[in-house]
């Protein structure tokens, strides 16, 4: 268990650093095919961080915390999609080719996202397992992320992502040091 829970704060580091680097890239050069190409791949590290960062505080979350894990790895399942589609597929199209059903899809997705990110972190405080800044940090930049995702890039979303890729390199560095010492039944 300790080496899936460190390979899945390994793929929480990537994560953030895939949200992060290209995220202060923006703030200065604007949305570009290079850090569309890294946030877009980046997403698909996300499953694994997540169900790392659910292992280490399981115990203290409950029944709560399985469901919040569950609705958040559902909504992260979805929503990679949308941020692999948004970035490598979207961002070369005219905007006016996309057609409605496909909008809805990617506003149905974030929305699923958005819900599971929000119950997920209200049980990563309510297990008092990972320290409150960087869980505060996970429950609101990452869904304020999926809900801009669609709009033009700005500095306020350039400052989400990296506000989110600290959030969630830092509770990975939790799960990482934790992993050696948690028991598993």
């Amino acid at each position: 268990m300790k080496e899936m829970m460190r390979a899945g704060a390994v793929c929480g580091v990537v994560l953030g650093l895939s949200l992060g680097v290209p995220g202060a890239v923006e703030s200065v050069t604007g949305e570009t095919g290079a850090t569309s190409f890294v946030v877009g791949l980046g997403a698909a590290f996300g499953a694994p961080a997540l169900t790392a960062m659910y292992l280490l505080q399981r115990k203290e979350a409950g029944s709560f915390g399985g469901f919040a894990y569950l609705a958040n790895v559902i909504g992260l399942g979805l929503f990679a999609g949308v941020a692999f589609s948004l970035n490598l597929v979207l961002f070369f199209l005219d905007v006016t080719t996309v057609p409605m059903p496909t909008k809805v899809a990617i506003l149905s997705c974030a929305a699923v996202f958005v819900l599971g990110t929000i119950l997920f972190g209200i049980s990563m405080l309510k297990a008092k397992v990972f320290p409150k800044l960087p869980v505060i940090g996970y429950f609101t930049a990452l869904p304020l992320l999926a809900v801009f995702a669609s709009l033009p890039d700005t500095v306020l979303t350039s400052g989400l992502h990296v506000i989110g890729a600290a959030s969630v390199i830092w509770l990975s560095v939790v799960v990482w040091r934790r992993a050696a010492v948690v028991s598993m039944p």
